[in-house]
């Protein structure tokens, strides 16, 4: 049954892993225990549509169903009329007076379809219960729960941890999501279709994001009576420190649900909310994923230092009751941002001054989302891009004109650089998908791109002390 760094190992990763992922590929066949390094097949679907990772586990380490890509997009959408999180707002702008009440709605609204993830995982698919998955990132996931890489803390990074710690996601979009999703690849998955804001996505879209560390407890002391489940991977730990693919247990630590509503939020046309695990919290596993905050754009009026105290924030609600260490990893001035997300330096040095910052908080939820365009100009964090064999991560000077620009309140059709498409920050679509699909086909553009990646696939080697990402 599925039981229910440096800087650069932390926030570097997060681009590696949406560029090279896993080497190993895919095939129509899995292999019982093996380990392949085979691309994926692009003749016909399997690509695109391909389940997870060709390395599977072979009946005696694990008997129930393996994970099973949702991909029957829908050709049509039912507008949301009066959704419930609307209501929650009692009229009033979204604020820190109900952003709390919106986010419950949230967490109530996709509950139904939700739950039974974590009731009766055996039985969960995510076509079962009306979600839909991402097309070509099947070479990236592994078998058991269909996750991959998200994105990792080195030691430290949290009080309450000294090992490294790695972060597995699984992304769900609804059918109104979905949509958008299938105006992009159609039936095959084989052409991007980016014409016509095909990308932009329709009011009342869904997205909810599971993620889960590799630490448990009693390693790591917030994990105690987190709900645990299995993935099929080869990050090794101190619980489980055997190399190669193994069965591995991690805990479900965070929950994003974002939603596409122009109403609360008419500048970016979405509003993001995070969900933490509190071991304090009263009730079962689910009842403890209490809200950690809510953003519903950047504040790119307000300029925060770098260290407390800050500003406040006007798009920005932190909920004063989350659990400590979910604070420890907010964004730039206390932008949202979770303890899967990486949005802290843990070292970086100012490209104009030279100065070293150490425990920078230099991102945010929408900030790093916001370059999703259909070609990687920039880079996801307040920094130019990564130079071939640089010695250190580089940032922009934190509040000038080049860091600000990371910080902008812009619409999902308006793109982060000129020329380029705006894919509705939509990151996983634009850094996962496209650019998995742009690697199984040679073009210019692919060698451009997977030039790009090969150059943070090299600067992550030289700048990490990580024992997970080399």
């Amino acid at each position: 049954m599925k039981k229910i760094l440096t800087f650069s190992a932390t926030l570097i990763l997060l681009v590696i892993v949406v560029f090279i992922g896993y080497s190993c590929g895919g095939n129509n066949k899995p292999k019982d225990g093996a380990v392949s390094a085979a691309l994926p097949d692009t003749a016909g679907q399997s690509g695109a549509f391909l389940n997870h990772r060709d390395s599977v586990p072979s009946p005696q380490q694990y008997s129930d169903s393996l994970f099973k890509l949702s991909h029957d997009y829908p050709t049509t959408f039912k507008p949301v009329v009066d959704p419930s999180w609307q209501k929650a707002l009692n009229g009033q702008p979204i604020s820190d007076k109900n952003a709390i009440a919106y986010m419950d709605s949230l967490k109530t609204y996709v509950a139904p379809n939700v739950l039974p993830f974590f009731k009766d995982n055996k039985n969960w698919t995510s076509a079962k219960y009306g979600w839909f998955n991402e097309p070509w990132v099947g070479s990236q996931r592994e078998a058991i729960l269909g996750t991959y890489l998200g994105n990792g803390n080195p030691a430290n990074m949290f009080k309450t941890l000294n090992e490294d710690e790695a972060g597995y996601a699984l992304v769900l979009y609804d059918s109104v999501a979905a949509y958008t999703v299938g105006q992009i690849w159609g039936k095959t998955g084989q052409k991007v279709n980016l014409a016509n804001d095909a990308a932009q996505f329709k009011e009342g879209s869904v997205i909810v994001k599971f993620a889960f560390s590799n630490v448990n407890y009693p390693q790591w002391s917030v994990m105690k009576d987190a709900q645990t489940f299995s993935v099929y991977d080869t990050i090794p730990t101190i619980e489980n420190p055997k190399r190669g693919y193994q069965v591995r247990k991690v805990s479900f630590f965070q929950m994003d649900v974002i939603v596409k509503d122009s109403k609360a939020s008419p500048k970016t046309g979405w509003v993001y909310s995070t969900f933490v695990y509190d071991m304090d919290a009263p009730g079962s596993p689910w009842d403890k994923m209490v809200p950690l905050g809510a953003m519903w754009g950047d504040d790119p009026g307000i300029n925060s230092p770098i260290a407390p105290p800050y500003p406040k924030l006007s798009e920005t609600v932190i909920n004063p009751k989350a659990p400590a260490y979910s604070t420890e990893t907010l964004g730039w001035g206390g932008r949202l941002s979770g303890p899967n997300d990486g949005a802290v330096a843990q070292e970086a040095y100012d490209i104009n001054t030279g100065k070293k910052y150490t425990n920078l908080a230099l991102s945010s939820c929408m900030s790093c989302h916001s370059p999703a365009q259909d070609s990687f100009n920039s880079f996801l964090l307040p920094a130019p891009f990564p130079k071939p064999n640089a010695p250190k991560f580089l940032v922009y000077t934190p509040g000038s004109a080049d860091w600000n620009l990371w910080f902008q309140d812009r619409a999902g059709n308006v793109p982060f650089d000129k020329g380029q498409v705006a894919m509705d920050y939509d990151m996983v679509m634009a850094f996962k998908s496209v650019l998995a699909y742009q690697d199984a086909h040679a073009s210019p553009q692919a060698q451009l791109l997977q030039s790009k990646a090969a150059i943070v696939s090299q600067f992550r080697r030289h700048n990490t002390r990580s024992r997970f990402w080399h």
